[in-house]
Parts: structure tokens; C-alpha cells; sequence
């Protein structure tokens, strides 16, 4: 068993229909083992899925407990600086809100911050300290 991995990342939605329909806009594509009432999409070694709010509290033992949203923060890191300009804007033109346009930062990187439309933030940027693997994907140097 490797303990130290997540294999997938669950987002609770106020309303499936229109959050399926955000991310079809930033050109992730949904997985056939899709249902009616949960949306899967396949990353690279692990999976996100969509799932209305309130049937996620109930699947968590607590169907009466309000569900955050906000307080993580999911990222994608890109090569360049251009590439992470991208992806914020079609997060902005697929429906997202802005948070922090990308802009260089301290640590020595590039990062930009945006909001889906549930208020789940999504951090873009470059790191010019973790080069990304060919596939895109990160490990650690």
C-alpha cells in the first residue's frame, strides 16, 4: 500500500448540469462512468469528480452540515509563464471568476488564482524550481 497519494479529488456542486458544463468549456472531457447525479474526469493518475452538495454531506455521514467551499486550493503548474496567461483566461471565458490575475511572485514563480463556479479556487502557475515531466505531470527534483 503507498499511503502517500490522493486518487481522487471530490468537489461538491451547488448544480451539476452547469458545473458538468464549465469544465466541458476548459476543455476537460468527462469519462464514461459518468451518471446522472455524479461526473467523473480522468487527470493524469487520478480522477475529479463533481457531486451535488447536499449529496455529498450525506455520503459523509452528515446530511445536515453546510459543506465549505474555498478553503484548498487545487492547482496546475505549466512551463511557461504564456502557458499559465492561457489558462487563467479560459478559466475567465469558460465562466470562472477571477481572484488574483497571474502575476510573478515571491517564492520566484509565476501564479494566478481563479474561482469555478462554486467557489472552488484553482491556482495556475509556472515554477522555474519543478520542472514538469514531458506528460506534464510533477515530481518533486
Amino acid at each position: 500500500m503507498t499511503p502517500q497519494r490522493v486518487t481522487l479529488i471530490t468537489l461538491g456542486v451547488a448544480d451539476l448540469a452547469a458545473s458538468r458544463g464549465f469544465y466541458a468549456r476548459l476543455g476537460w472531457q468527462e469519462h464514461g462512468e459518468s451518471q446522472q447525479n455524479v461526473a467523473f474526469f480522468q487527470m493524469q493518475g487520478a480522477v475529479l469528480g463533481l457531486f451535488p452538495l447536499a449529496e455529498l454531506a450525506k455520503d459523509q455521514g452528515r446530511p445536515d452540515t453546510p459543506l465549505g467551499r474555498g478553503a484548498m486550493t487545487l492547482a496546475q503548474n505549466f512551463a511557461t509563464e504564456a502557458e499559465v496567461d492561457t489558462a487563467f483566461a479560459a478559466a475567465l471565458a469558460a465562466g470562472g471568476t477571477a481572484l488574483k490575475p497571474p502575476e510573478k511572485v515571491f517564492w520566484g514563480g509565476y501564479s494566478g488564482y481563479w474561482a469555478d463556479l462554486d467557489g472552488h479556487v484553482w491556482e495556475v502557475a509556472m515554477n522555474p524550481f519543478w520542472p514538469l515531466n514531458d506528460d506534464g505531470s510533477l515530481t518533486l527534483p
